[in-house]
């Protein structure tokens, strides 16, 4: 025997704002303290290395520092920045990217590096090693000499800041 079809919006209705109101269960307590926007950042190294690991901030800073002077165009018009951090060259050499089976195989890598909003952008591996252009990327962690909320990738030459990635939380090698 078939419903009227008054009575099947009605059921539907009925179903709809039980799980509306249905309570839900509190948050789980765990001890820990929700992250916020001034806590120390990390950084993962991932994908086709030796040696992939977890850096905390404190890391990053322990290491040999650079600071570099770039100019950029934005919505502001031309503007300088100082940034001070490490070259990102030490952090890839460090994790050992593999190379593919044959020769002359090193130059095929990319670094995916990636914001924690999910803005992500590459690099060439030739772009970064001394033996070819030797570009002094940066992962920075104080702008003007003032901390940086987050780690921040800073590539010198991009006119725009295009490749210039907020808040660096991975770094992918590809």
């Amino acid at each position: 025997m078939r419903r009227p079809r008054a009575s099947c919006v009605a059921l539907g209705l009925l179903l709809s704002g039980l799980i509306l109101t249905w309570p839900l269960p509190a948050p789980a307590q765990t001890g820990q303290q929700p992250a916020t926007p001034s806590a120390p950042a990390g950084l993962a190294v991932s994908g086709r290395v030796e040696h992939p690991r977890a850096l905390a901030q404190a890391e990053i800073e322990a290491m040999p520092p650079t600071t570099i002077e770039v100019t950029l165009k934005s919505e502001h018009g031309v503007q300088q920045a100082s940034f001070t951090g490490t070259l990102l060259w030490g952090v890839i050499e460090a994790a050992q990217p593999i190379d593919e089976p044959g020769g002359r195989t090193h130059l095929q890598h990319t670094i995916l590096a990636r914001g924690r909003d999910g803005y992500a952008v590459a690099l060439a591996i030739g772009e970064l090693d001394p033996q070819f252009e030797g570009k002094q990327v940066l992962i920075a962690y104080r702008q003007d000499g003032k901390p940086t909320q987050g780690l921040r990738l800073v590539v010198p030459g991009d006119a725009r800041a295009g490749r210039g990635v907020r808040d660096l939380v991975e770094l992918e090698v590809r």
